[in-house]
């Protein structure tokens, strides 16, 4: 986060996993929501009501947070005390090994393998779990690679967890664009794990899948005894989210269908492009993508590190180092952005790697 956080900007940014962020004239009525009134002390009612309608859920098993990270932190923060263990995959997301840590429980963790499509494996997550691990931290799709997980392996980690009485903390921020895009002709599925068991905790927000991450909307759902410790935990957090970036979130939700079409749309142009262009390279290795990032290996090189500097430096465009993730030969490669910038930045790769 640290390196996100102070990168210089690039004239090609391929290094955030984003959509193209939204205008707020792309959204009807969210002028008319601009407003600082309102209860929202355990959250805004009528945006409590909007999620869990949408993920067809009780409103008791919904609670907001800032943004996906937060909601991550807020679950971490109620399920978790100092000397528990947290059972996470690698490669993956850095915030997510950091917020037990940083809440004094030891980490461990289970290998998702690039050989095998980083698919999700409960037998080596089984091998990794011990009588202390209280928490299995699981992104679907998997960040960085943008693999869906398939849902029968889910179901034995929920299976598992529950013998071991821990919880499955499930980041889905992804997950709708993914499964959107991934279903042709669209077919209905599960907008969540959270109603299959108690033992899922589900993350998202209105970052990844709809362009919205200036609002900082994030959510929990869960059983309603954890919602509940999440609630208590959150009143010596921060107390309560923005009762303006929930005014604004509401109004989004009436438009959930035309802003995930917009990225549909974007994805749709763009998904094909990038294999296009992963296809034509011989030095470098992947696995399909559903979301909005991909997550090639570079084979001539064991740390991708310099490559990305050097791209940074001499082409003026960005990817994410692999040693983010744990993965030191691969870059994240984000292309839910403008056509133009994919295309630009996918040149200036291409270009780099030839002088290798």
């Amino acid at each position: 986060m640290e390196w996100a956080k102070a990168r210089p900007s690039a004239r090609f940014d391929l290094a955030g996993s984003n959509m193209q962020a939204c205008r707020i004239d792309e959204i009807p009525g969210v002028r008319e929501a601009i407003g600082f009134e309102g209860n929202n002390e355990n959250g805004y009612p009528p945006l409590i009501e909007s999620i869990a309608s949408h993920y067809r859920v009780d409103t008791a098993q919904v609670t907001t947070a800032q943004g996906a990270s937060g909601a991550n932190f807020l679950a971490c923060a109620a399920l978790l005390e100092p000397g528990d263990e947290v059972l996470v995959e690698t490669p993956g997301y850095d915030p997510l090994l950091g917020a037990p840590r940083l809440l004094g429980a030891r980490v461990n963790q289970f290998i998702r393998d690039f050989n095998e499509g980083f698919a999700l494996d409960p037998d080596r997550v089984q091998r990794a779990l011990t009588p202390r691990t209280k928490l299995i931290i699981i992104t679907n799709p998997h960040n960085p690679s943008g693999v869906l997980a398939d849902p029968d392996a889910l179901e034995s980690i929920g299976r598992l967890a529950r013998a071991h009485g821990a919880h499955v903390l499930l980041d889905e921020v992804y997950l709708d664009v993914a499964q959107a895009a991934a279903s042709r002709p669209p077919v209905q599925a599960d907008p969540t794990f959270a109603f299959r068991s108690d033992v899922f905790v589900c993350t998202n927000s209105l970052t990844k899948s709809y362009g919205l991450s200036g609002l900082r909307c994030g959510w929990i759902l869960s059983s309603g005894d954890v919602a509940e410790r999440i609630r208590r935990t959150r009143d010596v957090v921060d107390g309560t989210g923005s009762i303006l970036a929930e005014r604004l979130a509401v109004a989004a939700f009436r438009h959930l269908d035309r802003l995930l079409h917009r990225a549909i749309s974007l994805l749709d142009t763009n998904r094909p492009i990038v294999r296009s262009w992963l296809e034509s390279r011989n030095d470098l290795a992947w696995a399909p993508s559903a979301g909005t990032v991909v997550f090639p290996r570079l084979r001539r090189v064991n740390d991708a590190s310099a490559f990305a500097e050097r791209l940074m430096n001499e082409r003026d465009t960005a990817v994410v180092p692999g040693r983010f993730f744990q993965a030191p030969p691969h870059v994240r490669i984000g292309f839910g952005g403008p056509t133009e910038t994919v295309r630009a930045g996918l040149r200036a790769i291409a270009e780099t790697l030839d002088q290798i």
